[in-house]
């Protein structure tokens, strides 16, 4: 017998043919923590009750790969409301440091932090992600920007992975910014700490899955982050970059000669860099809560993506700053007003695409037998639904692994459950 089946279930595997991958009255066998099967119901060789040690009926509910976000900072102390009020307020990024924000505000806030602030803070965000519908999400570190503080993140993002029962992906972002400590023409001194101390000891204690960077004309150069690309290489890690949020600086095309897992934001990405990162298979990982947040009338050239093929993701890029968010159904939405997303290009860029940008497609992100048995259901019964309501939640059950981890609650009202 299977271990659990799952069925009546408006079952969108996002594999296949249909859009979606859609399968009405839908089930999926679900056998250790591997899905075993998955097709009509009608399909079935014998009766539910027989064929299965649980059956769970979802009343013609919408069925998903369980959720990944392939970008997040959520290992930070404070908050960013500086930024905001400034951001509302018209002004911008000069405007925001002036006041004692951006990252060299967060970087203050998690300094001073002890590692029990961060790890409550972190572990709160963490649990509303899978209350999300969140399966699998990489953690950054980069919002402490020296060695002790930089470990320390790292230490407490391997933590939540022991202590969560989802995948947390670790990412090295030690260039995330200039420390305070450095001028604006001690970037290479800085570099030169990160490549020579802070990488290779992470590195070597286990910390690191892939390594990352903030590659602009306000960030560091392409031989900066090259330099830190090639450790990476040396030591078989992936690496991704925060790219061309803010110019065109061909960053985009800097991870693709890597072979590198993603290029994130790309709002001023040129039709060359486009290109090199279809010729890679570079995912365009793509963080509407940040454009939204600091007001940037550039978009992401998606039109451009599709022309040349390339795999989107969507992340919530969780962070203080730029996108103090933990809804990947809000991003979904935003996705597709800024953007231009389809619904299907907004849900495959939380499953299928994010698979990809985290290099796990192999056993994540589809409906498909023998890949991990991480689904999700939804009060919904189409999977258009998941993008069309604005700040929803409509997260009823998580599956991880095969196992149930996560049960909405029920909202009692006068004596009446809803």
């Amino acid at each position: 017998m299977w271990d659990a089946l799952w069925l009546n279930a408006e079952l969108a595997t996002m594999a296949g043919q249909e859009a979606f991958g859609l399968i009405a009255d839908g089930a999926v066998a679900i056998e250790g923590r591997h899905i075993a099967w998955v097709g009509s119901r009608t399909a079935l060789p014998a009766a539910p009750e027989t064929l299965a040690k649980s059956v769970h009926d979802v009343d013609g509910r919408l069925l998903t790969p369980g959720l990944i976000d392939p970008h997040t900072h959520v290992l930070f102390a404070g908050d960013g409301l500086v930024d905001f009020e400034v951001l509302i307020a018209g002004g911008g990024r000069a405007e925001m440091f002036a006041a004692g924000g951006g990252v060299p505000g967060m970087v203050r806030q998690t300094r001073g932090a002890t590692d029990e602030a961060i790890y409550a803070a972190g572990s709160r965000r963490v649990a509303e992600l899978i209350a999300a519908g969140v399966t699998t999400l990489e953690s950054k570190s980069g919002s402490g920007l020296d060695e002790d503080s930089e470990l320390r993140l790292l230490r407490l993002s391997r933590q939540l992975d022991r202590d969560f029962p989802i995948d947390v992906v670790n990412t090295f972002l030690g260039a995330h910014g200039l420390p305070p400590e450095y001028a604006q023409d001690q970037r290479d001194a800085y570099v030169d700490l990160l490549c020579q101390s802070i990488l290779p000891k992470a590195i070597a204690e286990g910390l690191v899955d892939q390594v990352d960077g903030f590659c602009d004309a306000m960030g560091f150069s392409h031989a900066q982050i090259s330099w830190q690309f090639d450790i990476a290489a040396a030591h078989g890690l992936p690496v991704k970059l925060h790219a061309d949020q803010y110019t065109d600086f061909a960053a985009g095309a800097l991870v693709a000669r890597y072979r590198g897992l993603s290029a994130d934001h790309l709002e001023y990405a040129s039709e060359a860099t486009v290109a090199a990162m279809a010729e890679a298979g570079t995912v365009a990982t793509l963080l509407p809560g940040a454009n939204w947040t600091l007001r940037d009338p550039q978009k992401p050239p998606v039109d451009l993506f599709r022309r040349y093929g390339l795999t989107i993701a969507l992340a919530t890029n969780n962070n203080a700053v730029s996108s103090p968010t933990t809804s990947p159904t809000m991003m979904m939405n935003m996705a597709c007003h800024l953007f231009g997303l389809t619904t299907e290009e907004a849900l495959a860029g939380f499953t299928t695409g994010a698979a990809r940008a985290l290099g796990i497609a192999r056993d994540r992100g589809s409906l498909e037998v023998g890949k991990r048995a991480d689904l999700v259901e939804w009060r919904v019964r189409r999977p258009g639904e998941l993008a069309y309501r604005i700040a929803d939640n409509p997260c009823a059950t998580v599956v991880k692994d095969g196992r149930v981890i996560y049960r909405a609650p029920s909202i009692e009202i006068a004596g009446r459950r809803w």
